[in-house]
């Protein structure tokens, strides 16, 4: 608590607070408030969740109690505009009380009056400096709300422009700055008008103050940016904070901003910060176990993190937390957000580069704190994830971080590197780690210099090899990654607290989640470097945790984790089926036991975490979903939530605008699925040991032979599947036969075996993968080719392969009650401690009709 001391609140520096708002919730509507979706309405989860605080709000309102302050007290307890508001206007709450104080002795506060002349004086003189205290008040705080949409919500008729108005209406000295876009006619001619418009509310309707007309469309970049930087004229004082849609107050923290304020001017000129940064306080932490591990994820990088990176290391930026900005350095300065498209895309770490660029300096305070929320299930923190790894890949290329490390001293270049882009960089080569250690072990198994070596090393009695081999093993513990967590929750709750929460994370699958997100920051940050096309990904913030399709998760997950997991398992299962003659067990295990962990994490861990995710209900609900998804035709208009066609056309878009560079180098990453192909075709019986290389050539016979039954049922499946079904079935039974036919004749002649057929789809499976990717990149050449159609079925056909294989197991498990029990128990483990029956609210009864 090294704070400075406080001023009268006529001598405090002055200060603003903004918050960007676009389509967020600003209360619960009674549609949601009381929606019985899957038995699970917010005001029943809320008041399982929080009886005392329920009890004591019926006490209080009594009777008379209304809809609409039942609203309220349910948005207070989301992550919604209402809730920050009310937070923020402790401020003004702590101001008031804290003038009156300064006007007041302890004697005028409790001195009985005489009479009732006496009394009725002072109650006038009461009145007349409540009045002041008001003015004082409003002097030293103002909040604007820059909601950019509200003027079309309005004209829509949208609910949320009414809800923003009774907010203003709630709190009156609260303003709302929006953009308003006019048609006016100039020289016969329509032309539009954009202007920034303050308002408040008045007789519960709202009222221009000031419009200040802009040059043109102020939307250039990815709009949040915009949205502060339009409203920031109509704020006051010599501080700025920036407040997000998912931040809180308290009213005990409110009291210290005076103190907070005063490190503008205690410090010498050129050592005063322009940046003022705050922790933050989560509170969402115990809705369920995913949110815990987010919140002690954002515990020890806002508090411990953050008070290392700005003492000692001095490379603190700004990361979209509260902090307080000098605002006189920063409107002559650039301003507090960037706004250019896709590079920019986290705005708010720019802010900070261009303070340090600028000779500004970044503080961090922790004797005052804001409350934070964070996202609550894994759908909405992945797409976080993906954004800021998307962000990282941006700066990783920008101007910004190659003049901060031109600049910095070598020690202040390093901490910078490692504390920014650094981490998702290391986080992409960890993950290529993986992937080359796997690939040199199939080249050392295929090629028999694994089995040289290790039948040199028993010969000779050497253990060194098997050592060496051994210990990557123990550096992949994903153990290991946490410690330095458990370090930092030490130094804040003590080392027992730290050390029984670390294991009650790690029993409700920590390891697992980690490793999950380990995936989302190497995939979005390598594919942002390589082709660009950052985007700005909506998460939503809302409070209760539903359901996830299958559909859903298969279109989030399948190119950065699905794909990557049944690679890692094909080479898993190659490496094991040519190593079992010479390799012993235990050092196979030792090997690759991390590897299973990490393949089989990213494939089911989304289901894993998905609340009902084994519940049979909701599978047979959800595989009826994948097939009405996979069937659906796509086009112009149809969104890839609705077609599997339009998704994927989407989820390639990116290579369509990729350079030339990228492309060939995307090529040449693909070129490692031929690898299996050609390592395991001299691995077949029917080959009889023949090294030369027509047996290659002879494979690719084979696989554009495959094509080519494509491309003849895909005619005729077109042409006469409709009209003539009889011709239509005759010709996929031959079909049929000559494979067959095709199968018995290479047994008979050529020794074919079952072996055989099995390492012959280990080869040619990911050879088609391949190919498929390859052809991506060569889409603008080809889609308008008769090879194009025959390419989408098999690319179908894949995507449908992989949804079925990862479904399988999870339908299997869904026939056994105890496994929802269990998942159950393991996501919503403290709700449990706190006597909270959770499954009814996530397992809806069957609707009989």
């Amino acid at each position: 608590m090294d704070m400075p001391a406080a001023p009268k609140v006529r001598s405090m520096l002055s200060f603003s607070i903004i918050t960007p708002y676009f389509m967020e919730e600003v209360k619960f509507s009674d549609e949601e408030l009381y929606s019985n979706q899957d038995e699970s309405s917010i005001l029943s989860y809320m008041q399982k969740i929080y009886p005392d605080e329920w009890k004591n709000f019926s006490e209080r309102i009594g009777p008379k109690i209304t809809n609409d302050e039942i609203r309220y007290w349910a948005s207070y307890r989301g992550q919604t505009l209402s809730r920050t508001v009310r937070g923020m206007m402790y401020y003004r709450k702590a101001l008031r009380l804290q003038a009156f104080l300064d006007r007041t002795s302890d004697q005028e506060l409790y001195k009985v009056p005489l009479a009732t002349e006496k009394g009725k004086n002072k109650r006038n003189i009461h009145q007349s400096l409540s009045a002041e205290i008001e003015a004082l008040a409003d002097m030293k705080f103002s909040y604007i709300i820059s909601c950019q949409k509200f003027g079309e919500q309005k004209i829509k008729g949208d609910p949320h422009a009414q809800d923003i108005i009774d907010l203003m209406t709630r709190y009156s000295v609260l303003r709302v700055v929006y953009i308003e876009e006019k048609e006016v006619i100039v020289n016969n001619a329509p032309h539009k008008v954009y202007s920034s418009v303050l308002i408040k509310a008045e007789n519960n309707l709202d009222q221009e103050i000031y419009r200040i007309k802009l040059p043109g469309p102020p939307i250039i970049g990815e709009g949040k940016p915009e949205n502060q930087n339009h409203a920031i004229i109509f704020t006051r004082g010599e501080a700025l904070q920036t407040i997000d849609m998912n931040q809180d107050n308290y009213l005990e923290e409110a009291y210290k901003m005076r103190n907070v304020l005063q490190e503008f001017v205690i410090h010498p000129r050129d050592q005063a910060p322009t940046i003022l940064g705050l922790r933050e306080h989560i509170f969402t932490g115990s809705v369920s176990s995913l949110a815990g591990f987010m919140s002690y994820q954002e515990t020890s990088f806002v508090t411990i993190g953050q008070r290392f990176l700005a003492d000692p290391l001095r490379v603190r930026f700004h990361y979209g937390h509260p902090d307080i900005f000098d605002r006189i350095f920063h409107l002559t300065r650039g301003g507090i957000s960037k706004a250019s498209k896709t590079i920019n895309l986290s705005e708010d770490v720019f802010a900070g580069y261009n303070s340090i660029l600028r000779r500004g300096n970044i503080t961090y305070n922790e004797y005052i704190q804001v409350g934070k929320g964070r996202d609550v299930g894994l759908n909405q923190i992945s797409k976080f994830e993906a954004k800021v790894a998307n962000g990282n890949s941006e700066q990783t290329i920008s101007r910004d971080i190659h003049r901060l490390g031109r600049r910095f001293d070598f020690f202040r270049m390093l901490s910078c590197y490692f504390t920014t882009v650094g981490f998702y960089f290391n986080s992409l080569i960890s993950v290529v780690g993986v992937y080359v250690f796997l690939y040199g072990q199939l080249y050392l198994v295929l090629s028999g210099l694994q089995r040289a070596l290790l039948h040199d090393a028993q010969t000779q009695n050497i253990k060194s090899l098997e050592t060496a081999l051994a210990s990557q093993s123990f550096l992949q513990l994903g153990l290991l990654t946490g410690l330095p967590m458990v370090m930092e929750l030490g130094l804040e709750k003590g080392f027992r607290a730290s050390l029984s929460d670390f294991i009650l994370m790690q029993l409700q699958l920590a390891s697992v989640f980690f490793t999950f997100s380990l995936g989302t920051k190497a995939h979005y940050y390598g594919r942002t470097i390589l082709h660009g096309g950052a985007k700005y990904r909506p998460t939503g913030r809302k409070f209760v945790v539903f359901h996830a399709s299958f559909t859903e998760n298969y279109q989030l997950y399948s190119r950065s984790h699905f794909v990557k997991g049944f690679e890692l398992v094909f080479l898993l299962i190659v490496y094991h089926i040519f190593r079992r003659s010479y390799v012993s067990s235990v050092l196979h295990v030792m090997i690759t036991y991390s590897t299973w962990f990490m393949a089989v994490t990213w494939l089911f861990t989304p289901f894993l975490f998905n609340p009902a995710g084994f519940a049979w209900q909701k599978i047979v609900e959800d595989w009826a979903d994948w097939n009405r998804w996979m069937r659906n035709q796509g086009g112009i208009g149809v969104q890839p939530e609705k077609s599997w066609e339009s998704w994927w056309n989407a989820e390639n878009a990116h290579l369509r605008h990729s350079v030339l560079s990228s492309r060939i180098l995307e090529v040449l990453l693909s070129l490692r699925f031929f690898i299996y192909q050609y390592g395991l075709v001299y691995h077949l019986n029917i080959s009889q040991d023949n090294k030369n290389f027509l047996v290659y050539l002879l494979s690719w016979v084979v696989i554009i032979a495959i094509i080519g039954l494509v491309k003849l049922v895909n005619c005729a499946s077109r042409r006469l599947s409709t009209k003539h079904q009889l011709i239509f079935r005759v010709i996929k039974l031959l079909i049929f036969l000559m494979v067959v036919t095709s199968l018995i004749l290479l047994y008979c002649l050529c020794q074919l075996s079952i072996m055989d057929l099995i390492i012959c789809c280990l080869a040619f499976i990911p050879t088609g993968w391949g190919l498929l990717l390859i052809v991506q990149v060569l889409r603008p050449k080809i889609e308008y080719y008769a090879i194009w159609e025959p390419i989408q079925v098999i690319a179908h056909a894949y995507d449908y392969g992989m949804g079925s294989l990862l479904f399988s197991p999870i339908a299997v498990l869904a026939w056994m009650p105890v496994i929802s029990a269990i998942q159950t128990r393991v996501l919503f483990n403290r709700a449990f401690s706190r006597q909270l029956q959770i499954q009814p609210f996530i397992v809806g009864k069957t609707k009989r009709r």
